[in-house]
């Protein structure tokens, strides 16, 4: 299904200095990203909202790699001053921000947010939109830097983003969660067209068909659950499903080859966007959106 993998964990340099922050780290995807980067000597910080499940990740990593350096930072992704008090923190620690990998994602339930917005979009998008942004004059002050969001090949399967209907329950949670990761992509194309010329490198990524926990959910749309149920028969480990973040993170050749704004799918090859995903008015209208929701909601 996929290229014959170009990149392993071997490939991973050394990133003694480096200090990155994984969204969603204590558990899936995050986890195996967070472990690996611990195990290359960064400093790393798993972002989630369980402080018993990310407490607990930090233990596990500390004794897979033999490292000490891994914390746990707490992030609700679904309460927009919570993320703000989130990305403070760290701010408040003095350290340099090489990494940001928006790893965290959810599929399942269609309610609202704490600030009312849908909680797919409203945690898969939004609040990684405001965590991002707060963090963002670190990052561009720690550069040569990185910033990885997590989307989905699910991003094909939406034609657009009504933003007059973003509130309404008409879509399906399917619809909702390909919306969010095209989200991503766009959300990945505004922000590298605000950092050209500058040493902060914003791509994006698919992982794969993983059999996560982000996978394991309940609805009575059977003819969703047929197509990821066969998608789950061809998926990968997560160890495999976490080399494409980890190429964008962390390879040189990102640098060396100047990638921006790009789609990477296993393992590590650029993947092809839909024609939503390179919708620049589009990626300009979410970006607006966005910010003005956010502003509205922390006003």
């Amino acid at each position: 299904m996929f290229s014959k993998k170009r990149f392993i964990t071997e490939n991973i340099p050394d990133l003694t200095g480096k200090v990155a922050i994984v969204t969603g780290g204590n558990a899936g995807l995050g986890y195996i990203t967070a472990r690996e980067l611990t195990r290359k000597n960064a400093h790393v910080f798993i972002a989630s909202r369980n402080k018993e499940r990310g407490e607990g990740a930090v233990e596990k990593i500390k004794k897979e790699t033999g490292k000490n350096q891994v914390e746990y930072l707490y992030l609700e992704l679904a309460n927009l001053k919570t993320v703000k008090q989130s990305a403070e923190n760290f701010l408040s620690k003095n350290l340099p921000l090489h990494i940001l990998i928006n790893n965290a994602g959810i599929i399942n339930p269609c309610s609202l947010t704490e600030d009312g917005i849908p909680n797919i979009f409203g945690v898969n998008h939004v609040g990684h939109f405001l965590f991002t942004m707060t963090l963002l004059d670190k990052i561009e002050a720690s550069a040569p830097s990185r910033i990885v969001n997590v989307s989905s090949v699910a991003h094909i399967y939406t034609d657009g983003i009504e933003f007059d209907k973003i509130n309404q329950e008409a879509d399906s949670f399917w619809q909702s969660y390909c919306k969010s990761k095209l989200s991503n992509i766009l959300f990945t194309k505004s922000l590298s067209k605000r950092l050209e010329g500058k040493e902060v490198y914003v791509n994006s990524i698919h992982p794969g068909f993983v059999e996560t926990k982000l996978s394991k959910w309940d609805d009575s749309w059977i003819l969703t659950k047929m197509v990821i149920n066969i998608a789950l028969w061809f998926s990968m480990s997560p160890d495999d499903g976490a080399l494409t973040q980890l190429y964008a993170a962390t390879s040189p050749e990102i640098i060396e080859k100047n990638y921006r704004n790009q789609y990477f799918v296993p393992f590590g090859e650029i993947g092809e966007k839909s024609e939503a995903a390179q919708d620049g008015e589009l990626a300009e209208k979410l970006w607006k959106y966005t910010k003005d929701l956010i502003d509205a909601k922390l006003c």
